[in-house]
């Protein structure tokens, strides 16, 4: 059983910065690389970063430079900084469990980024 409850989005201007976090259930860090997946209107769900319990990431090429991934397994809590926000990066962004995902979608957190 995992809880994944996506928080931090918001309404920013292209430039702009927010941060998200995603508050999970205790102990998944220590089995499951999680990850951050976007889904924007019209577009399939993808992933954006992931992290593993060591804290080694990856990132797809379109936010390199602009996102990090970073994870607190004492507060079971995984984030994600976006910084130099582009319209582009306007969708809702959900957090779980990387390759695949625990068999369920938290409700994600609404990013809109306005040019």
């Amino acid at each position: 059983q995992v809880q994944l409850e996506e928080s931090g989005g918001g309404l920013v201007q292209a430039g702009g910065s927010l941060r998200l976090s995603c508050a999970t259930s205790a102990g998944i860090f220590s089995i499951n690389t999680l990850g951050w997946y976007r889904q924007a209107p019209g577009k399939q769900r993808e992933l954006v970063a992931a992290v593993n319990s060591g804290g080694s990431t990856t990132y797809a090429d379109y936010v390199k430079g602009r996102f990090t991934i970073s994870r607190d397994n004492v507060k079971n809590t995984v984030y994600l900084q976006m910084n130099s926000l582009k319209p582009e990066d306007t969708a809702v962004y959900y957090c779980n469990k990387f390759p695949g995902n625990f068999g369920f979608w938290g409700q994600g957190t609404q990013v809109t980024v306005s040019s």
